[in-house]
Parts: C-alpha cells; sequence; structure tokens
C-alpha cells in the first residue's frame, strides 16, 4: 500500500512484527527500537520518560516507547492486551499518520513501528521523522504577553480541515501542538486517534483543547486577549470545516 510515498510493509520476525515505510526505511532494525541502542539520544519527555530524539542515516528521528499512564499503569506498565496486530496501538497510529499524510496534513512522517507480542500481551514502540527547531503551543503562549500574537486563525482552519477529513486526535492539548521555525503548525502523537462517522466529536477535541490550556496557563486564559484569541480559532474552525467539504 503506497501513501504520497509511503510504501507500509510488515515483516514478521518470531514474536516481533515490523511495519515500516519500504521507501524511507527498507530495511529496519529490531535494536533501533529499544533506547539504550542510542548512546546520544535526548529524552524529550521528561513525564513518562518513553520519547527519545535519534539520527538515524536518513535524518533526525522521534523514537517513542508505549507506556501507560494512570493507576493501571503500576500493574501494566508497557503491556497492553493483544487483540490483533492491526488493532496494535503502534500499527494503528502508523496507519493513521500514513493516512493523514497522505491526505496533506502536517503531522509526524512514520518511519517503523515495532509490536513485541508476548502471550496475551504485547509492548510496542514507533519511529517518527522529528519536527525540526519545533516548539509546543504552550511553551510559545507562556512567553506571549498578548495572545492575539499567535495565529488562532490558522490553528483553528488546521484543526477544521483536519476534523471535515475524518481525523480525531485522541488527546489534543497543548503539547500537542507544534510550531517550527518557519512557523508551520503540526499536530503530534496520534495515538489512539481514530477516522470515527461524522458527529459531535470535533467539539469535543477543542473542548480538550480548551480544558489543557486551562489547566495549563490557569487564570490567564480568562484575560481579554486569550478570549478574543479563542473565539478567533473557534470562527476559523468553522470556517475550515466548511471550506474542506465544500472542497476549497
Amino acid at each position: 500500500m503506497i501513501e504520497q510515498g509511503i510504501a507500509a510493509q510488515m515483516v514478521v520476525e518470531g514474536d516481533r512484527i515490523v511495519i515500516h515505510d519500504g521507501l524511507r526505511v527498507p530495511s529496519p532494525r529490531m535494536e533501533w527500537f529499544d533506547a539504550d541502542h542510542w548512546p546520544r539520544r535526548e529524552l524529550l519527555d521528561r513525564g513518562r520518560g518513553a520519547t527519545f530524539g535519534v539520527r538515524l542515516e536518513i535524518g533526525e528521528a522521534v523514537l517513542r516507547r508505549y507506556r501507560r499512564g494512570g493507576l493501571v499503569a503500576r500493574l501494566l506498565a508497557d503491556r497492553y492486551v493483544w487483540t490483533g496486530i492491526e488493532r496494535a496501538r503502534p500499527v494503528a497510529e502508523f496507519r493513521l499518520l500514513a493516512a493523514a499524510v497522505a491526505a496533506g496534513l502536517p503531522v509526524p512522517r512514520p518511519l517503523a513501528a515495532l509490536v513485541h507480542r508476548e502471550g496475551s500481551f504485547y509492548t510496542g514502540a514507533l519511529l517518527m521523522e522529528r519536527i525540526p527547531g519545533a516548539e509546543t503551543l504552550s511553551a510559545r503562549l507562556a512567553r506571549l504577553r498578548d495572545w492575539r500574537d499567535f495565529d488562532w486563525e490558522a490553528l483553528g482552519r488546521l484543526l477544521g480541515r483536519t476534523h471535515a477529513l475524518g481525523f480525531r486526535h485522541a488527546d489534543l492539548n497543548a503539547h500537542n501542538v507544534l510550531i517550527d521555525g518557519g512557523e508551520s503548525l503540526w499536530l503530534i502523537d496520534w495515538d489512539r486517534g481514530s477516522r470515527p462517522a461524522p458527529g459531535s466529536w470535533p467539539a469535543r477535541v477543542l473542548e480538550r483543547l480548551a480544558r489543557s490550556l486551562r489547566k495549563l496557563h490557569g487564570a490567564r486564559v480568562e484575560a481579554t486577549d486569550a478570549r478574543e484569541s479563542w473565539q478567533s480559532l473557534l470562527r476559523a474552525h468553522e470556517r475550515g470545516s466548511a471550506m474542506e467539504v465544500a472542497g476549497g
């Protein structure tokens, strides 16, 4: 299957299954998915400590090990119940990212994903191209005196187009929106994302982003500039959705 330059291929080696882009990564190596293989790795996620910047021969990449959060993490840590290869989270995210790239959306380009089955459970990891010179939306807002200096309309249009194309982000927060050195916007961390039937879910995605802004920035979201900024995003989201549906 070829999706705008992504040729998804699957390799099975015993209890390990790798899906990869046969054009960019024709011969993935199992040790790439082990963080200890990369002595110069850069820790990118200090929360669960499972996301690293690494360097492949083809360029900078991000390695993310799938780890659980919340109370269940104490019991299962990085293990998930096996329900079939296509429902394994690394494979599902790889395919969703490939589809989003094919649709022209600004998401990380998937390179390879590993699923290691262990009886009724599995562990997994994902390699993606790294977005150079990027900062999170949360970091950008933290250093802005006036939130209107950020292009909320651009973010609203992007989210509207993303939703009109049927891509639902499962955890859209202010850490999962990146701004690169050229001021282009990117949507990252598509674990558990989906392409559901049309419905009211876009509003819930936006509500999740709003909760994130409040959690990270507190009463700052009640300031006049913040309120006006959010309204600009909502209006642009509506226009972006309508334009995509109309084929604009």
